[in-house]
């Protein structure tokens, strides 16, 4: 099954998109403040439709919800690639919002449902990590062959035509998982019963102490990361426009061969870390000190991207962009295996959507802050224009320092 596991995690980042997805809205003629507003409202409908699914997922089976993910994708990527009209991209993200909250915390706890049957818990950060290594591998697979597809075409917007084939295979992938990783179903359900789940998961993650801070950390770590990460598309951009090499290419063309390089040194970077992840909590005592070294690790590196941005030192902060997803990919399977230590078997997909969840609260919230403060910036010449985007995300990341508990001694 960890085979199946890493082939779903190959597939489903077979997004060939992704590299350019900033680009493509910007070729569409869209501001940062729009593309920030689109951003806004994909996460507003993971948010509405994050924990109720996860309910349903844990009542109506996990491998039911994983299909019904795939197939809104599917319909997202046609709208994306036919559609060059401002409110169609809405719709589109709202498919891509169904597709992401179906599948976010459904498959994590069939992973863990899979160790558990296994007698294997015990090793959740090994096998987690290992299998979101593959997730970055097919990233750097899906990067590549996006590169020669925007090559071929010198348009952004086929390559969401060509997204659409491996995730049928991934629909076909689902069909070989084994019943009883659907979870324990009930064959007679009713919106009473899931309400009721639901409340109960909600009251778990406000009432347990634990479960509050880690939301807390999801929302100010990977919430504002996605935010973020995004900003590397148009300064990978500006970098490749400036260079004097393929001057006879189109500019899709031109720019697509230094996100390709760079987005495929990150995912490398990012399959190490996710693989790695356990070797840093072992090195570090615990989860938790783990984590603190992280969040550490982040809050400096956000702070000397503000000089950088400013000055608009763009090689530089490339390497800082890197380093962020690297610590993002060591942080997050530390994160997950905290968060199951406090769900019951019974609720693991429901609490685990209620952690993405806070994480689309928080990207919902920043990601129009930020393009309109980019938006802002850029057009008062008050510095490079990106500057922003790490004044923000450094003020949670002070917080989350500043207010860390203390740490057990078997903590430390």
């Amino acid at each position: 099954m960890i085979g199946r596991f890493s082939l779903y995690g190959f597939l489903k980042n077979q997004r060939y998109f992704e590299p350019f997805i900033i680009l493509f809205f910007l070729q569409q003629g869209l501001s940062f403040t729009q593309i920030g507003v689109l951003i806004g409202f994909r996460e507003l409908f993971i948010n509405l439709i994050e924990i109720p699914s996860g309910a349903a997922a844990d009542l109506f089976g996990r491998r039911r919800s994983m299909i019904l993910s795939f197939i809104s994708y599917i319909i997202s990527f046609t709208i994306f690639g036919f559609s060059s009209v401002y409110w169609h991209f809405f719709a589109a993200m709202f498919f891509f919002a169904i597709g992401e909250a179906f599948r976010t915390g459904t498959h994590k706890a069939m992973i863990f449902t899979w160790l558990r049957l296994q007698g294997r818990l015990d090793e959740k950060t090994r096998v987690y990590g290992y299998t979101r290594s593959w997730s970055k591998i097919g990233s750097v697979v899906s990067t590549v062959l996006a590169v020669i597809f925007v090559l071929a075409t010198d348009n952004y917007s086929y390559v969401f035509f060509f997204a659409i084939v491996p995730y049928l295979i991934g629909l076909i992938n689902f069909l070989f998982y084994p019943a009883e990783l659907e979870g324990h179903p009930e064959k007679k359900i009713g919106l009473k019963k899931v309400a009721v789940h639901l409340w109960e998961c909600l009251r778990s993650a406000v009432a347990v102490k634990q479960l509050r801070r880690l939301i807390v950390e999801s929302i100010s770590f990977e919430g504002i990361y996605k935010a973020v990460e995004t900003y590397l598309q148009p300064i990978l951009k500006n970098i490749a426009l400036m260079l004097p090499i393929f001057l006879l290419w189109g500019e899709a063309q031109r720019s697509s061969i230094i996100v390709g390089i760079v987005y495929i040194i990150i995912y490398f970077a990012s399959a190490f870390a996710s693989r790695n992840a356990h070797r840093l909590v072992r090195f570090a005592g615990s989860e938790e000190a783990g984590s603190r070294m992280l969040w550490k690790f982040n809050a400096v590196i956000y702070a000397a991207l503000i000089p950088l941005l400013f000055f608009e030192y763009y090689y530089a902060a490339i390497i800082c962009f890197i380093l962020l997803s690297l610590a993002q990919n060591f942080w997050y399977p530390v994160l997950l295996s905290r968060f199951d230590a406090f769900a019951t078997e019974e609720k693991g997909a429901t609490v685990l959507s209620i952690e993405s969840q806070a994480k689309s609260l928080s990207t919902m919230i920043f990601a129009p802050l930020i393009g309109v403060c980019v938006d802002y910036v850029g057009g008062h010449n008050l510095g490079g224009e990106f500057w922003p985007v790490a004044a923000i995300a450094l003020i949670p990341a002070i917080y989350i320092i500043l207010t860390q508990p203390k740490v057990s001694k078997k903590d430390k």
